[in-house]
């Protein structure tokens, strides 16, 4: 008769175990290292070098060579190590590029898209709380047409027709915003514009005409200053065909209307010669 034998093998120890578990986890994370630093090793060598870089957009205030020159020195890694919001900051950091889109194409190829800024206006910024005739300036930049200020080379736009707008820092958007209504009724009435807008820390605007003539505007909303401007650019074509003499000056801080100064043009009595002063 036959017998049939079996065996069972004993547990391993606790102690065992547990070495055999912390092992496995030893050479995992061995392995794990050994990969990342493969990877490393592979994606930083020469042949995943960068080896065009493509710009679009706007592009009419930057050369190749400026941008190579402002921006390439910045990019750090290859093709796949490269950190493209820092690539972004780079050429956002070029004169004149107001926004930049960086995104890789392969083979090894970056495309740039870029925005330029668009000048719209000189900025200076007014020492804080100055007033509205106040000349003591910060600094003096420019306004892009979304009301920015930015940074650039003022000779760039010396042919260009630009108005200027002084005020407190912070107010760009809202001045250019200001002057953007104010210039085209001026244009429609007086034939001339807006050559410089004035804001004091208190709110109060006055406007300097191409001419030269200088219009205190007072306080208000946008709505209330451009309203009063407008009736008062409705009325002076009157006043000074009827002088025929050009506008120096007009205050339109009164509440019942306006005061004007025109040129040769005096409301001051005099006295005739010989006649005794009361």
């Amino acid at each position: 008769m036959g017998a049939t034998f079996t065996h069972t093998a004993s547990p391993l120890p606790p102690d065992i175990r547990v070495m055999n578990g912390v092992a496995g986890l030893l050479l995992a994370v061995v392995a794990l290292a050994a990969g990342i630093v493969g990877v490393y090793w592979l994606a930083r060598q020469p042949a995943f070098s960068i080896r065009a870089i493509t710009v679009e957009g706007d592009v009419s205030r930057n050369s190749g060579a400026s941008l190579r020159a402002n921006a390439l020195p910045r990019l750090t890694g290859n093709f796949l190590t490269m950190n493209l919001q820092q690539a972004r900051a780079a050429f956002e950091a070029v004169p004149w590029v107001r926004h930049a889109t960086v995104r890789r194409v392969w083979p090894l190829h970056l495309v740039v898209a870029l925005e330029e800024h668009r000048p719209a206006a000189y900025w200076e910024t007014k020492a804080e709380n100055a007033d509205a005739d106040s000349e003591a300036v910060v600094d003096t930049r420019l306004v892009n047409s979304f009301g920015e200020v930015f940074e650039a080379n003022l000779g760039d736009v010396e042919d260009e027709d630009l108005p200027t707008l002084a005020g407190p820092a912070k107010s760009s958007a809202a001045m250019l915003a200001m002057w953007r209504q104010l210039d085209p009724l001026t244009h429609g009435k007086l034939d001339e514009g807006v050559a410089r807008l004035d804001l004091s820390g208190r709110g109060s605007w006055k406007a300097t005409l191409e001419k030269g003539a200088i219009v205190e505007l007072g306080r208000g909303s946008e709505a209330e200053v451009v309203a009063r401007y407008g009736q008062f650019i409705a009325s002076i074509p009157q006043i000074t065909a009827r002088y025929r003499t050009a506008l120096v000056s007009a205050d339109l801080r009164h509440e019942s209307g306006y005061a004007v100064r025109l040129a040769g043009v005096t409301t001051v009595t005099t006295a005739p010669k010989g006649a005794k002063k009361n």
